[in-house]
This record gives C-alpha cells, sequence and structure tokens, in this order.
C-alpha cells in the first residue's frame, strides 16, 4: 500500500463524519411543519418504536432480574443486601437502560431503516421520487431519523420500568426482602433530575446518533444487494461504537 492509500484509508472515518453531518444538515433544512411530515413520523414511530416494544420489555425485565441477583450476592457479603434497589435504580436509570435499550434499538429498528431505503435505491423508488420533484430526503430520511429521535427515550423509559419489575420480582418474592425498605431505599436514593432525566436526555442522543447512521447508510448504499448488506452491517456497527462512545462523553460532563 502506498503513502497516498494510507493516509486515504486514516482520513477515511473524518470524511464519512463529514458526509453524516452534512446530511443531518440537508435533514434539518427540509423540515416543515406540514401535516404530511407528522404523519410520516407518526407512522414511522409505530413501525420502528412500538413494533420493537416486546424485545425491550422482555430484555428490560430479564436484566431487572440479573442485576437484583449480582446486587444481592455482591451485597451480602458487606451484610447490606437491603441497598439492592438503590444499586440497581442507580446502575439502572443513569448507563443501563439507555445503552442497553440503544443497543437493542440500532439491531433491530436501525438495520430495519438501512435495509428498507436501501432497498429503495436499489429498485430506484429514490431516483423516481426525484423525477417527480419529491425530495426523497425529506419524504423518505427525515420522518424516520425523527421517528427514532422520539422512539429510544420512550423505549428507554419502558426498559427501566420493566428492570425495576424484574428487580422487585426476584428480590421480594424470590429472596423474600422487606418490601418497605426496598421502596424507601429507591424513593429517597434515586433523584429524578440527576439520575432518571439524565438517561432520558442520553436516550434522546443515542436515539438521533443511530436513527441518523441508518438514513445516511441506507440513503447512500450501492443499489445493489451486497450493498444493503454493508450498510445494514455498518449501522449497527458505527451505531453501537458511537453509542457507548457518546455515554461515556455525557457521563463524564453529567459527573
Amino acid at each position: 500500500m502506498t503513502d497516498s492509500a494510507k493516509i486515504a484509508a486514516a482520513l477515511r472515518p473524518l470524511g464519512d463524519t463529514g458526509r453524516i453531518g452534512l446530511f443531518l444538515l440537508r435533514m434539518l433544512g427540509s423540515l416543515r411543519p406540514t401535516r404530511s411530515t407528522l404523519v410520516n413520523t407518526l407512522q414511522q414511530t409505530y413501525l420502528v418504536g412500538a413494533r420493537s416494544l416486546v424485545i425491550i420489555m422482555i430484555c428490560g425485565f430479564f436484566v431487572g432480574m440479573v442485576l437484583a441477583l449480582q446486587a444481592i450476592n455482591a451485597l451480602e457479603q458487606f451484610g447490606a443486601s437491603d441497598q439492592v434497589s438503590l444499586l440497581v435504580g442507580k446502575s439502572l436509570f443513569r448507563e443501563l437502560g439507555p445503552v442497553l435499550t440503544a443497543l437493542l434499538f440500532a439491531g433491530r429498528a436501525g438495520t430495519s431503516i438501512a435495509a428498507e431505503i436501501g432497498l429503495m435505491k436499489a429498485t430506484g423508488q429514490l431516483d423516481a421520487m426525484e423525477l417527480m420533484a419529491i425530495d426523497p430526503v425529506e419524504r423518505i430520511a427525515l420522518p424516520r431519523f425523527l421517528a427514532g429521535l422520539l422512539s429510544v427515550p420512550l423505549l428507554t423509559a419502558m426498559f427501566n420500568a420493566l428492570a425495576i419489575l424484574g428487580a422487585v420480582v426476584f428480590s421480594l418474592g424470590v429472596m423474600g426482602l422487606d418490601s418497605g425498605i426496598f421502596w424507601s431505599k429507591l424513593q429517597t436514593g434515586v433523584y429524578f433530575d440527576q439520575d432518571f432525566m439524565g438517561g432520558i436526555w442520553k436516550s434522546l442522543v443515542f436515539g438521533g446518533l443511530i436513527s441518523l447512521v441508518a438514513v445516511y447508510f441506507g440513503y447512500h448504499a450501492r443499489p445493489t444487494g451486497a450493498g444493503v448488506g454493508s450498510a445494514t452491517t455498518n449501522t449497527v456497527v458505527l451505531s453501537s461504537v458511537l453509542v457507548l462512545i457518546f455515554d461515556f462523553i455525557m457521563t463524564s460532563f453529567f459527573t
């Protein structure tokens, strides 16, 4: 590999970042408060958000049970098993809830968005829209981006609720901990503005990142079967990495 090729390969991520940023500006520039945009956004919110509820609820419930199991095993060594709800609530609302929901959303909905838009490009539907003077960014990409932006915070709240339910079932039903202590520690130790809303703000950023990456790779996919497959793979890989990177950045600022 020549020096120029090495330099081009090293600068490719920077170029991709710039192109994704320009695509975001193009989408935001096409944003208009019309009835068509609202209807398309709500429809996509149902498709990518409501249809992801089942996997979010199942995973949230069992994550809560696993968290309670591990927390009780760790805290019993110090005689502090009554603090399990505090440990579960803090770790769930601040970190695990938004991050795991975002990763599940990327695997379930992000790939679907990228594959759908990539298939539209492969079959010439996006070109046909341009011939009919319809902006495909406004009609196709923007509603899916807004839908992901709205869906992930709501899915995160649902994930947190089912995880708390799982922790309650295991801690109170299986281990027999005192319910009054469990709920009092959770209510007094977990703060709405710092813990719960901090996770919601994270999930809002994660939803925007995943949706942006998905619509970008789908819109710029090569019009072949291999190109659509590559777009879905790139969506999962890049969005997962960005979620973890931005989680560290936002956690550093919040603390």
